[in-house]
C-alpha cells in the first residue's frame, strides 16, 4: 500500500507539473493551441501566505506562517483532479516539512443543490515511514447556494487516519456571505471522531475523545487579491492537547489564476 501510494503521488506531481508547465508558457502557436485543446477540461491554480497553518482547528506549523499552493484540473462534467500544498512543522526534528494533498472527484448539481463525492490523500515527504503520516479519506459534500447565502456539509471518512489513529469520521458545516464592497463572510463549524484521540494528539484525558472546532472569517477582495483574517477555535482544553488547539486569528492573502 506504501509502495503504491508513493507511486500515486509521483505520478499526479509530474503530470500536474508538466501540464502547469504546458498552460503557463506564454503565447503559443497555433499548431500549439491546436495541441492543447485535445486535452479536455480547463485548469487553475492558486498561491497563498497565511500567518499559521491550521487543519481543523489544529495548529500544523508550529505556530509559524505558511506558504500554500494549489493546481487543479476540472471537466465541464464535473470530473476534477488536483493538489495542494504548504509547508508543516510537527516538531518531528523536520522530518515531515511538506505536505501535499491530491484529491479528485465530480462535482454535479440536481435542482439547484450541488453534490461533490470525492478524496484526498495526504502524503508528507520526507517523513519517516514509521510514523505513518500519510492517509486516505472518501469525501460527500452537498451545497446550496441563494443570492444572499450559501450553505455546505461534507463528510470526510478514513479507514486509517494520521499517524496510524484509526478509522477517523470529520463532518463539516459551512456558510458564506456575500457583503457589500468585495467583503464577505466566512463561518464554519466541524465535529472530529478518531478512534485512538491519544495517539492523535487530542487525548490527554480520554483516549477516545472527539473535539469540535470552529472559526469565523471576514474576506476582502480586491485587484486580483483575496485577503482575510479568521478567527479559529476548538473545544479542547490544555489537558486534552497541550499546545496547538487554543484559539487564534490569522491573517492570509492568495491569489488565483
Amino acid at each position: 500500500m506504501r509502495i503504491l501510494t508513493s507511486f500515486m503521488l509521483k505520478s499526479a506531481l509530474s503530470t500536474l507539473l508538466v501540464l502547469s508547465m504546458m498552460f503557463s508558457a506564454g503565447p503559443v502557436s497555433q499548431a500549439q493551441a491546436e495541441d492543447a485543446n485535445l486535452i479536455p477540461g480547463s485548469f487553475s491554480g492558486s498561491m497563498a501566505f497565511v500567518t499559521e497553518y491550521r487543519y481543523r482547528g489544529l495548529d500544523q506549523s508550529d505556530d509559524h506562517p505558511a506558504i500554500q499552493g494549489s493546481f487543479d484540473w476540472s471537466h465541464e462534467k464535473g470530473y476534477y483532479l488536483g493538489i495542494w500544498g504548504s509547508n508543516v512543522d510537527f516538531g518531528d526534528t523536520d522530518q515531515g516539512n511538506t505536505e501535499f494533498d491530491i484529491y479528485g472527484g465530480v462535482a454535479r448539481q440536481y435542482y439547484g443543490v450541488d453534490i461533490d463525492l470525492g478524496f484526498v490523500y495526504y502524503a508528507y515527504p520526507g517523513a519517516n515511514d514509521s510514523l505513518q503520516y500519510d492517509f486516505f479519506e472518501y469525501k460527500v459534500g452537498l451545497g446550496y447556494a441563494w443570492e444572499l447565502l450559501s450553505l455546505s456539509g461534507s463528510l470526510n471518512y478514513s479507514p486509517e487516519f494520521f499517524g496510524a489513529t484509526g478509522n477517523a469520521l470529520y463532518m463539516s458545516y459551512d456558510a458564506d456571505v456575500p457583503l457589500r464592497h468585495g467583503f464577505g463572510l466566512a463561518l464554519h463549524v466541524g465535529r472530529q471522531w478518531t478512534t485512538d484521540s491519544a495517539a492523535y494528539g487530542t487525548g490527554g484525558v480520554d483516549a477516545g475523545r472527539d473535539y469540535v472546532d470552529w472559526s469565523a472569517g471576514l474576506n476582502y477582495s480586491t485587484h486580483g487579491f483575496d485577503l482575510n483574517v479568521t478567527y479559529v477555535d476548538t473545544d479542547l482544553t490544555t489537558s486534552d492537547k497541550p499546545t496547538g488547539a487554543d484559539d487564534t486569528v490569522i491573517f492570509g492573502v492568495s491569489r488565483s489564476f
